[in-house]
């Protein structure tokens, strides 16, 4: 029988919670009980499987999460793994309201990590979309026309600046709220800065 080890910072983690605390509690069990290693990562209790990251639990507002990590890649025949964001790629989430809900899916939530654990023993990678892959918003398009330098120092840029200021760029519905995105944002881009930077 496996011994499972509790790291001393999830537990640190669940007395600090004020919400979501017995649901987190029940989902460490489980996780555990997959023979998971327990490790703290991104502020919340992540489970590793041969030190790559199987999932991890967190919670928002109106419910809480199992974040599996390579969820793209997990089959899904119950349809329940959410894509967070449209711009989320590799990651899925299960979502829970209630430490009932929870116990009442603790197999089917084993049978998916158990899934997720099958994915990376086979070493399954999720195919990521590329820069290029990526529309490029019209106001960017004809700054960088207008800028050659504009142009040139965007290409620097590493693939996840470029994908960031993309994303962006494009939120706002509005043209002209776009332009001045691209304009605000066009000295980051010269001294090779990401969006955060």
């Amino acid at each position: 029988m496996t011994t499972v080890i509790r790291n001393p910072k999830v537990d640190g983690f669940l007395r600090k919670a004020r919400k979501w605390k017995e649901e987190f509690e029940l989902l460490r069990e489980i996780a555990l009980g997959c023979g998971l290693t327990e490790d703290f990562k991104w502020m919340h209790p992540c489970y590793t499987f041969g030190n790559k990251n199987i999932v991890l639990i967190h919670g928002f507002n109106e419910y809480c999460a199992l974040l599996f990590h390579k969820g793209a890649l997990i089959p899904d025949a119950r349809g329940i793994l959410i894509q967070q964001t449209e711009h989320v790629q590799a990651a899925r989430q299960i979502r829970f309201t209630g430490v009932e809900e929870i116990a009442a899916q603790a197999d089917i939530v084993q049978a998916y990590i158990r899934a997720a654990i099958e994915v990376e023993k086979a070493g399954l990678q999720v195919s990521l979309k590329k820069t290029e892959d990526y529309a490029v918003p019209e106001e960017f398009a004809r700054k960088c026309e207008e800028m050659p330098a504009l142009k040139a120092a965007f290409a620097a840029l590493t693939a996840g600046r470029q994908k960031g200021y993309l994303f962006y760029f494009a939120q706002p519905k509005q043209s002209k709220t776009r332009a001045a995105r691209v304009d605000k944002y066009v000295p980051h881009i010269l001294e090779g800065k990401g969006l955060n930077d």
